[in-house]
């Protein structure tokens, strides 16, 4: 079509839909394909219970995967888990295992021959996880349009996604979207590419580039305000790394500006429904049972109090965290002052450099883990 759209159901693919479907279902078969380390690019460490559910996914399924980092939330025993551009599924497999048999976790994806694989491999997973019925199913469609695919309102825990959004040409509707499907109190928990700046045309209609993750990266700044229009809590930033691009070729075109890898988290709470205050983190969270990393400003160290402000507050007492947390006026009922954490970073650059100073930029990985039984209900 001329204007490069083709509608149906009130959603219309664009001729961005079907340059990536073509580069992800066709042009790419492996990871050794990809051009670039932005859908490859690392985060934290691996805890040893997530290497392990990683070993149980088949080779083939972990071979056709393309996501940056690994996007692992807390608290997982028993919720419903969205997986936005769930590729070959290797995410909902490792994440099946996590939720458990009493979870579900759902896989949606457009391209039909990254889903060919993913189905082809739920009952080898089934019997490898000594699962009696599958706890996960995968849904053809567009991240821009998850009611559309069938997936019903209110109806996810957690929303995660590695290194998709950037791949859509309507980010503000991706963000709609994912907000309608949470629940209350639920989490969009995704690691994907940022720029140092707004993209020309030039870069933004780039088909490799576009495909490499790099070409469709938001500016950083521009997420907190489409967050903002949405609905969702101001985004947490948890990690971040920088990207390298060692294809001469495409680092002429990208000229100055930068890339970099980052894992937000954004809440589905309701606006000033918190107040400052002091928490307690009572422990409990499997993989953080004596120290629980929230983001990049806050650690919580089990039975330490620390002073958090009142968006830090209503989302520890909104969210599935509440069972971990004691909340109590400042000063607390014995006068006791809280840890103050130091809150200033907020450019994802700015993370990623820290990190990297630190050593911590060059690991793979991911962000801790599952939790207790009493997560979600």
């Amino acid at each position: 079509m001329a204007d490069g759209k083709s509608c149906a159901d009130g959603f219309c693919q664009t001729s961005v839909h079907v340059d990536v479907k073509d580069y992800y279902g066709k042009r790419l078969q492996t990871q050794k394909d990809l051009q670039t380390n932005a859908c490859l690019a690392p985060t934290r460490p691996v805890p040893s219970f997530i290497r392990e559910a990683l070993k149980k996914v088949h080779p083939e399924v972990s071979d056709k995967y393309y996501g940056c980092g690994l996007v692992v939330p807390e608290c997982l025993e028993g919720c419903r888990i969205l997986d936005l551009g769930s590729g070959s599924g290797r995410d909902c497999y490792m994440l099946s295992q996590l939720v458990g048999e009493n979870g579900h976790v759902t896989g949606i994806d457009m391209t039909e021959g990254q889903l060919e694989v993913a189905r082809t491999y739920i009952d080898y997973h089934m019997k490898e996880f000594g699962f009696k019925k599958p706890n996960v199913d995968y849904v053809q469609g567009y991240i821009e349009a998850l009611t559309e695919a069938g997936l019903p309102k209110n109806s996810f825990d957690i929303i995660i996604s590695n290194c998709v959004v950037n791949l859509s040409p309507d980010k503000k509707r991706v963000l709609a979207e994912a907000y309608d499907v949470l629940k209350d109190g639920g989490e969009l928990y995704f690691s994907d590419v940022y720029s140092s700046a707004r993209l020309p045309e030039e870069i933004k209609t780039h088909k490799v580039l576009w495909g490499e993750c790099l070409g469709g990266a938001l500016w950083w700044k521009d997420l907190l305000q489409l967050a903002d229009e949405v609905g969702f809590s101001p985004p947490r930033l948890v990690t971040a790394s920088i990207i390298t691009v060692d294809n001469k070729e495409l680092q002429d075109v990208l000229g100055d500006f930068k890339f970099v890898s980052a894992t937000y988290r954004l809440f589905k709470i309701p606006k000033g429904s918190g107040k400052a205050c002091q928490t307690i983190y009572n422990g409990g969270i499997t993989g953080a049972e004596s120290s629980f990393q929230f983001d990049c400003h806050y650690t919580f160290k089990a039975n330490e109090v620390v002073e958090v402000d009142a968006e830090v507050a209503s989302i520890l007492t909104n969210s599935r965290f509440a069972e971990n947390f004691t909340c109590q006026p400042p000063g607390g009922s014995s006068g006791t002052c809280g840890v103050k954490p130091k809150v200033g970073i907020v450019d994802p650059f700015d993370l990623a450099l820290k990190l990297d100073k630190q050593g911590q930029g060059s690991t793979t990985g991911g962000c801790c883990g599952p939790q207790s039984s009493a997560c979600c209900k």
